[in-house]
């Protein structure tokens, strides 16, 4: 096993190595309701009266968590924080029961006045797939198998 690869060492006063692992995506987003509406769109479920909250969280299948964050809240810790301009630097995927259901999903989200960025296609990977914005430019890819 290369170094790069090996625990990381902690100080004994931690009770010796430990592994990180992967657990929390986060999303900073500029309008806390318009966010939650959308994620719930895709069904995650966030605590009633997030809206007025300034951080918040929903547990996702397989462990994760998915955090949002007011820009306020950000600013309150990092000094001189500023939002970046435009989307583009994460991208979120959803999968999908079926072909259809990326179709469905995709209409349902665009026709809430969500930013439809790649119409639902049959991507040459084998896969139905489709990308709309969240509320602050955020990719979200909406995926399913193809029949075989």
């Amino acid at each position: 096993m290369s170094d790069s690869f090996k625990t990381i060492g902690v100080p004994p006063a931690y009770g010796g190595p430990m592994t990180p692992h992967f657990a929390v995506i986060g999303v900073v987003a500029s309008d806390m309701a318009a966010s939650l509406a959308f994620y719930r769109r895709l069904g995650l479920v966030f605590p009633e009266g997030a809206e007025q909250q300034p951080h918040v969280e929903a547990e996702l299948p397989g462990g994760l968590t998915l955090a949002l964050d007011t820009e306020e809240t950000i600013r309150s810790f990092h000094a001189g924080w500023r939002p970046p301009s435009g989307g583009g630097r994460i991208s979120l995927a959803f999968r999908c029961g079926s072909p259809a259901e990326v179709d469905a999903v995709y209409e349902d989200l665009v026709g809430a006045g969500h930013h439809g960025e790649l119409k639902p296609w049959d991507a040459f990977w084998g896969m139905r797939y489709a990308v709309v914005h969240d509320p602050d430019g955020n990719g979200v890819d909406l995926f399913a198998a193809l029949p075989q």
